[in-house]
């Protein structure tokens, strides 16, 4: 099982970038994917989770209406479009692919079992 994110950089406020995620060893119609963040000295936080059926998905009050999950099952990828980004949204992105139980625990990251190892998001104002 590997997963690979790429896409992260530096970009200026209110800008957007898109991260990828490709995943190898296993499909993600199989597991819930998320995408994760820790900025330095906080907790990592969900951002956008998806369930295994694609018909569900998450986004905490901080993120929704400006970035939203996809995945492309043909190319086992998945994406993060991050919108109007603003300069709390600096932080390593990562993905990860687990087995939440509930819809209310889809984005609690102590769900998921396998990691990237982290894409680096910098939001300059």
């Amino acid at each position: 099982v590997q997963l690979v994110e790429s896409g992260g950089g530096l970009v200026q406020a209110g800008g957007s970038l898109r991260l990828s995620c490709a995943a190898s060893g296993f499909t993600f119609d199989d597991y819930a994917i998320g995408w994760f963040r820790q900025a330095p000295g906080k907790e990592r936080e969900g951002v956008s989770c998806m369930g295994s059926s694609g018909s569900s998905t998450h986004y905490p009050d901080s993120v929704k209406g400006r970035f939203t999950i996809s995945r492309d099952s043909a190319k086992n990828t998945v994406y993060l479009q991050m919108n109007s980004l603003k300069p709390e949204d600096t932080a390593v992105y990562y993905c990860a692919v687990g087995t939440p139980k509930s819809f209310g625990r889809l984005c609690t990251w102590q769900m998921y079992d396998y990691w990237g190892q982290g894409t680096r998001v910098t939001v300059s104002s």
